[in-house]
């Protein structure tokens, strides 16, 4: 892995609405409306922030 993208996957982790999604899919899959319902996000914006 270059320093580039070690450097953009942590940026990546460093949002917490991202590392929150991360632990959520952790215990299995997920479909978006299952991911974004704790956050106050719409569905396209939730699909942004899959990794």
């Amino acid at each position: 892995m270059s320093t580039e993208q070690l450097s953009l996957t942590f940026a990546a982790l460093a949002d917490p609405t991202r590392r929150a999604i991360l632990a959520h899919l952790a215990k299995g899959e997920a479909s978006v409306s299952e991911l974004a319902k704790p956050f106050k996000m719409s569905l396209p914006a939730i699909s942004k922030h899959n990794i």
